[in-house]
């Protein structure tokens, strides 16, 4: 059983293909560190959804995952995050 060859010409042509995947990767503009944070939390939340969709879990079947006091935490924080007021603007 022979390979296929595998010449320096096809290398050079699928390094240049990848290098240039890399640069069209790199020109668009770096995230700060709040729309990083942001786009990882609707990252995580997407992946949570549709695991959550596909395996047909409620809420109580998520919290009964964690630990009692890790489950009442959870819930706690999510009830504080939807009562949360939105701050203040200054007036000028």
């Amino acid at each position: 059983m022979t390979s296929p060859k595998y010449d320096f010409r096809q290398f050079q042509e699928e390094l240049a293909k990848l290098e240039q995947k890399m640069e069209k990767q790199q020109v668009a503009k770096p995230l700060g560190k709040k729309a990083l944070a942001a786009q990882r939390m609707a990252m995580a939340r997407d992946e949570f959804l549709a695991l959550r969709k596909r395996h047909g879990l409620s809420v109580a079947d998520v919290v009964a995952f964690f630990p009692e006091e890790e489950g009442i935490a959870y819930l706690q924080e999510l009830i504080a995050a939807a009562q949360a007021k939105p701050r203040r603007t200054r007036k000028v």
